[in-house]
């Protein structure tokens, strides 16, 4: 289950990651967001912003060159 959708398809690094970071700000504590994304950078992008922010990366996958993660808003944001 998600709360919230990214379409970051099209866009490269670092405009998944930033967007991303702008959707999350907009999130409760424990909501989760579904960010899509062609970039493959962004597979390592994410894992970097989840770590350097304290969310948690719930999922990631790839299918047809669509990046997909679903990321759950930290207690408490780095």
């Amino acid at each position: 289950m998600v709360d919230w959708e990214l379409d970051a398809k099209g866009l490269v690094c670092p405009l998944p990651v930033l967007k991303a970071r702008k959707a999350m700000k907009q999130l409760e504590i424990g909501e989760r967001l579904r960010i899509e994304a062609t970039d493959p950078g962004s597979v390592q992008d994410m894992d970097s912003f989840c770590a350097s922010q304290g969310h948690k990366l719930i999922e990631s996958g790839e299918h047809d060159g669509v990046f997909t993660f679903v990321v759950q808003k930290a207690e408490k944001p780095g």
